[in-house]
């Protein structure tokens, strides 16, 4: 398990820095954010002993909703990871996101609380992988308990968060889906074998370093009976869900950023 862990974090890495500060800054996420009328709230998740500070949104709906663990990217935390879970609120569901450095930092702190991105990747890096589990298990209990939910959890991740995501559907059988964007998956037959969910993959087309995996966990997971279907945007680059929601993003981004939230939610929906 330690190796898989090993292995998401080196194919992140080269991404991770050589990505500018300024393209994580968005002001028109935390300005999005700042105006969203829906119900936004920062809890604590105990278990054992350790408290993960997490973001959870809540949509304006009537019934009883089913609800989403979102993975975090590299960067840890974000205001982008909050707009994810605000826009998955604001299409109907509950999404919750964990901040898996909680505690990683000086004083009991998580990503805030580091001092900036390069300490943000060597904490992300460290992280043992039966902590990320054992916080992301907790997530999945706390969703389900929330009498505004269905009962229903599905878990999505972004870049390190996606390898995460195909990782954890190997490690919980509770889960009704995972959505994988941009992540690399498990490189063993026994890890996939334990996968309970379907697997649905969304790939840039320029991103040949994690398209790279695709072949293989294509194979794993036909060979184990699974169900695994990956997208492919053409012209999209590695992180789009991020870049084609940026006031400069390109056409490809963009465009690819639509489609994969297009089926997102499609997906969600047929749950």
């Amino acid at each position: 398990m330690q190796r898989i862990l090993t292995l998401i974090a080196a194919a992140v890495f080269v991404f991770a820095v050589t990505v500018p500060l300024g393209a994580l800054a968005q002001d028109n996420v935390k300005e999005r954010l700042d105006k969203s009328p829906r119900h936004l709230e920062w809890v604590k998740i105990k278990h054992g002993n350790r408290d993960v500070n997490s973001f959870i949104a809540f949509p304006e709906v009537k019934d009883k909703a089913t609800a989403v663990v979102v993975i975090h990217e590299i960067f840890g935390l974000t205001d982008w990871v909050r707009g994810v879970c605000d826009q998955l609120a604001e299409a109907g569901y509950i999404a919750i996101a964990p901040d898996l450095l909680s505690g990683m930092a000086r004083g009991g702190g998580g990503t805030a609380e580091l001092g900036g991105s390069d300490a943000v990747r060597r904490a992300i890096q460290s992280l043992p992988p039966d902590q990320v589990t054992a916080d992301l298990n907790a997530a999945v209990r706390y969703l389900a308990e929330l009498p505004a939910c269905n009962g229903k959890v599905a878990v999505g991740g972004f870049c390190w968060g996606g390898g995460q995501t195909f990782r954890f559907a190997t490690n919980n059988k509770e889960i009704k889906a995972a959505f994988v964007f941009y992540g690399g998956g498990p490189d063993k037959a026994d890890d996939i074998g334990r996968i309970a969910c379907p697997v649905f993959g969304f790939y840039g087309g320029n991103d040949a370093r994690i398209n790279m995996t695709i072949p293989k966990s294509t194979d794993l997971m036909k060979e184990a009976g699974k169900k695994y279907e990956p997208v492919t945007y053409e012209g999209a680059g590695h992180g789009f869900m991020r870049a084609g929601e940026a006031p400069d993003a390109n056409e490809a981004n963009k465009k690819g950023r639509d489609a994969a939230w297009k089926r997102w939610k499609e997906l969600l929906k047929a749950i």
